[in-house]
C-alpha cells in the first residue's frame, strides 16, 4: 500500500511518517524543500518535490498512490497566504486524488471549526471538508484540539528559565494530545473505507485551562511560574493591525485563533471522537517525563562543574 503524506516535515507530519513506516507502508512525502526533509528519507520515505502553491507539480507525486494524508497548512513566516496554499492547494490536490483514484483521504481542521467561521484559515478548512464530501473517495477530516509538544515552548520552557509566560484572558481549555499517539490513530483509519466523509476528534483525556497547564509546570519543575495576561482587545488590535498587510496576513489569521468559540469538554464535544487503539498518553506523564530528563541534566552539568572547581583549587 502506497501513501503519500504532504506536510510531512510538521510537528505532526513527521510522527506520521514515522508511524506509517513502522507499520509497513510504502511512504512518499511532497516536499517543497528536499534539503529540510532530508531525515525523513534516512528514516525511509520516499522524497517527491512538489509545491502546494504550484499546482502542476502535485499529480506526479500520486502516481501509484492509493492513500492520501494532507497535513500541510500555512506557516505564519510563509510568502504567500492561506488562500494560496489551504484553499487553492488544497482543490488541486484533491482534484488530482480523484483523477489518480486514491482510496482514501485524510485531512485535519480545528476542534469546533463549524463554530468560528469568522475565522479565514478555519473558514478555508471548513471548504475543503464540503469538497471532499462531494469526492468519490472516503475521506477522514481530524479536527485538533492542541499538541502536548507546543506546551514545551510556551509554558516549560520560559518557567525553566525564570522568564514570562504570557497568558490569554478568558481562553478556552485545550484538550492536549500526543502527537505520537494521534499518529497511531491516524494510521489505523486508513484502514475505514467507509463511504462519504467523517469527521472526528482527534484530541487527548482532559481539556486543560491555561491555568492548569502552569499549575502542573511549577509543580513538576519545582518553580514558581512569572505569569502575565494578554488582553483579549489587544491581540484583536494587533491582529486588525497584521491585516493591513498581505505580507502578514498569515500572522494576522494566528492571532485570530485566539477568538476560538467553544468551550468543550469531553461529555459535549460537537463531533464524535475517533477510536483510540492505544491507550493515549497523558499530559502529567508527559511533562514529568520531560522536567525529569531535564533536571537530571542539570545535576549532572551541576555536578562536572564541581568537580572542575574542585581540580581548579587544588593546583
Amino acid at each position: 500500500m502506497s501513501l503519500l503524506i504532504i506536510g510531512g516535515t510538521g510537528t505532526l507530519g513527521r510522527q506520521i511518517v514515522k508511524q506509517a513506516l513502522n507499520e509497513g507502508y510504502q511512504v512518499k512525502c511532497l516536499t517543497r524543500n528536499l534539503r529540510r526533509a532530508t531525515f525523513l528519507k534516512d528514516w525511509g520515505a520516499e522524497l517527491i518535490y512538489g509545491d502546494l502553491s504550484l499546482p502542476e507539480t502535485i499529480p506526479p507525486a500520486l502516481k501509484g498512490v492509493s492513500h492520501v494524508i494532507d497535513a500541510a497548512t500555512v506557516r505564519p513566516t510563509d510568502d504567500y497566504n492561506s488562500e494560496i496554499v489551504d484553499w487553492k492547494g488544497k482543490v488541486a490536490l484533491i482534484e488530482a486524488a480523484k483523477l489518480a483514484r486514491i482510496k482514501k483521504f485524510v485531512s485535519f481542521s480545528v476542534l469546533g471549526a463549524q463554530t468560528n467561521q469568522t475565522i479565514p484559515l478555519i473558514d478555508l478548512k471548513l471548504k475543503v471538508a464540503e469538497l471532499l464530501k462531494n469526492s468519490p473517495f472516503s475521506s477522514t477530516v481530524f479536527q485538533c484540539s492542541g499538541f502536548f509538544q507546543g506546551i514545551i515552548n510556551q509554558y516549560a520552557i520560559p518557567i525553566l528559565e525564570n522568564k514570562t509566560v504570557w497568558l490569554i484572558g478568558n481562553s478556552n481549555p485545550i484538550a492536549y494530545l500526543d502527537t505520537q499517539d494521534a499518529a497511531t490513530a491516524v494510521i489505523s483509519n486508513l484502514n475505514d473505507y467507509e463511504p462519504g466523509t467523517k469527521t472526528l476528534a482527534l484530541i487527548g483525556k482532559k481539556f486543560w485551562t491555561a491555568e492548569e497547564v502552569v499549575a502542573l509546570c511549577e509543580r513538576l519543575s519545582g518553580k514558581e511560574a512569572k505569569t502575565i495576561y494578554i488582553p483579549g482587545i489587544l491581540l484583536g488590535l494587533l491582529r486588525r493591525f497584521f491585516r493591513l498587510f498581505e505580507f502578514t496576513w498569515n500572522i494576522s489569521d494566528r492571532l485570530q485563533f485566539s477568538e476560538l468559540k467553544g468551550n468543550f469538554v469531553q461529555e459535549r464535544l460537537p463531533i464524535p471522537e475517533t477510536v483510540w487503539p492505544v491507550e493515549r498518553l497523558s499530559l502529567e506523564n508527559y511533562l514529568q517525563e520531560y522536567f525529569g530528563k531535564i533536571m537530571k541534566k542539570l545535576k549532572e552539568t551541576n555536578y562536572q562543574q564541581s568537580q572542575q572547581n574542585n581540580e581548579i583549587s587544588f593546583l
